[in-house]
């Protein structure tokens, strides 16, 4: 990883995990951080009122709604600002020197898609600020990043913890493949243990295919072990996590078999959900 890595943080729980997170990347890796907080185009701004006016009413109420609309605005680009001194000052607790502050105004997937330019990863988490856990609600911003950015999303949950395992889920498609060359090229995952897995009945082809990665693994220093499970990929990838403890599972964005729907689709969304540690997604 050479270039930069780009932290969406809004102030939610899962603010603190994508924090530390990014400190476990960059400090593995020696990437520059951009912690980005953005401000929606409706923060601070009450709209037009003024049609809902009648008679004298309209010429005093004016100013004033002018006046309340100055000071949400205000205060909306106060509390970007505090969260994103508060991000980084745990970044730097976690030994991260280089950081920069970038508080924008507008649609999240358009300033990340604006700013992705140079960048090794987007980090997100699971959920958003307005996340209801009672609906286990997936953070909407999350599907829509990860479907707009060229660079690997990691999508972090809701407590940080060390990682040294990781899972990775193979179907053999394209971006399967990719996930593959991206575990075995790049630093993140240098010294982890790593295992590959497939979703599906064991035949001959399906044992070649995991040989064919664990050869391209291995030829990027990681001596991986091999899974066949059989099931739902959205249940069996989660149990499989939480019997073995794994601490990350990585995966393509696209497949070609029951795992077709991961990311773009409801078995990613579901599987995301369930999913009680960080999941990388790569296109």
């Amino acid at each position: 990883m050479t270039g930069k890595i780009i932290a969406l943080v809004d102030g939610s729980a899962y603010s603190e995990s994508v924090c530390h997170h990014v400190s476990w990347v960059a400090g593995r890796t020696g990437a520059p951080v951009e912690l980005f907080h953005v401000l929606g185009r409706r923060e601070g701004n009450t709209g037009d009122l003024s049609g809902n006016l009648r008679l004298g009413a309209r010429t005093k109420i004016m100013g004033e709604l002018a006046e309340l609309d100055a000071q949400r605005a205000k205060l909306a680009q106060a509390q970007g600002r505090a969260i994103l001194d508060d991000a980084k000052e745990i970044i730097e607790g976690d030994g991260v020197a280089d950081v920069a502050l970038r508080l924008r105004h507008g649609d999240i997937v358009e300033t990340v898609t604006e700013q992705e330019e140079g960048a090794s990863l987007v980090v997100i988490g699971k959920r958003g600020e307005a996340a209801d856990f009672a609906k286990m609600h997936l953070g909407s911003n999350l599907e829509r990043v990860a479907r707009a950015t060229k660079a690997p999303v990691f999508v972090a949950n809701r407590a940080f913890k060390p990682i040294e395992t990781v899972l990775i889920a193979y179907d053999g498609g394209v971006s399967a493949m990719k996930a593959v060359d991206y575990v075995a090229r790049d630093p993140l995952f240098a010294g982890l243990a790593c295992t590959l897995v497939t979703v599906g009945k064991p035949s001959d082809t399906v044992q070649r295919g995991l040989e064919d990665a664990r050869a391209t693994l291995s030829a990027g220093g990681h001596e991986a072990d091999i899974k066949i499970v059989e099931g739902a990929p959205e249940t069996a990838l989660g149990e499989l996590v939480d019997t073995e403890g794994y601490d990350l599972l990585v995966m393509g964005a696209y497949g070609h078999s029951r795992i077709r729907s991961m990311i773009i689709g409801s078995t990613t969304t579901q599987m995301i959900r369930t999913c009680k540690v960080p999941v990388v997604l790569v296109k």
